[in-house]
């Protein structure tokens, strides 16, 4: 498999997420998926429930560590500040996520926090991969939700 089969994996993740921001994340350690999620920030009433704190957890659970070395995130929407961090103390990799994030993105877009150099762990960060996948997703969302508060 390669960097899309595995976006696309987070993207069935994000498409999972009923009522919730469509966001989905895989973590595939050694060629294979050890961990997925989606966003359950409303089921879960959890402002901590992003789908890379989840799948971060899961990953962490089923490799029985802490640290995420040599593992890849996949992320349907690029990473908030709270999911940077998270990544970066962690220690995963890398990070491939699909749609820039203009109002929270911190691997590129409004700061780029595990390329810092301030930080011992620097995560590779690539963006864009099957963006107009995802921002479709959540630009269906919106749409819906807008709509709703009419």
């Amino acid at each position: 498999m390669n960097d899309a089969d595995f976006m696309n994996l987070a993207l069935i993740q994000a498409k999972s997420a009923s009522n919730e921001v469509p966001v989905g994340a895989v973590i595939v350690f050694e060629g294979r998926v050890v961990a997925q999620a989606y966003n359950e920030q409303e089921s879960l009433q959890d402002a901590l429930a992003h789908a890379e704190m989840l799948a971060i957890s899961r990953a962490q659970k089923a490799l029985q560590t802490s640290r995420l070395s040599g593992c890849t995130l996949y992320v349907t929407l690029e990473p908030c500040p709270m999911c940077a961090g998270a990544i970066i103390l962690s220690g995963i990799k890398r990070c491939v996520f699909a749609a820039f994030d203009q109002q929270y993105g911190c691997c590129g877009s409004v700061y780029a926090l595990p390329m810092d150099p301030v930080f011992n762990h620097r995560v590779l960060c690539e963006g864009g991969l099957m963006a107009k996948e995802s921002e479709a997703l959540l630009d269906a969302f919106f749409k819906v939700l807008r709509a709703d508060k009419g």
